[in-house]
């Protein structure tokens, strides 16, 4: 059936890779799971906050990260304040969003590869 003799170990090399793929994204979405867990039951700032509001509760932010965005009405600014264990992201100056920071730290710039 396979006529080269390095078919066989190169279809098993590739079955090996798949399954640490799956199991890389299963753990992946394990961790992400927890993540969420983990977020929820922390006192984080909530959605609708000031940016005073958030300030008088939490104090002052570790770094008042780069805004990004506010290009246009359908891109506005979004300013991200960094904490100890959390970043906070506002549009304009109302909290949209708090997470966790992830244990790679890249909160700052999440697109980027470590």
């Amino acid at each position: 059936m396979f006529k080269h003799r390095h078919t066989l170990p190169l279809l098993a090399v590739l079955a090996l890779g798949a399954g640490l793929a799956s199991a890389q994204a299963a753990y992946a979405q394990e961790t992400l799971t927890q993540r969420v867990q983990d977020e929820k039951s922390m006192n984080l700032p909530a959605r609708g906050l000031t940016m005073a509001q958030v300030e008088k509760r939490y104090g002052a932010p570790l770094h008042k990260l780069s805004p990004r965005g506010g290009d246009s009405a359908h891109h506005p600014t979004i300013n991200r304040w960094e904490y100890p264990s959390f970043i906070v992201y506002f549009e304009k100056s109302r909290v949209i969003h708090s997470v966790l920071n992830t244990p790679a730290g890249n909160n700052r710039n999440p697109g980027a590869v470590n």
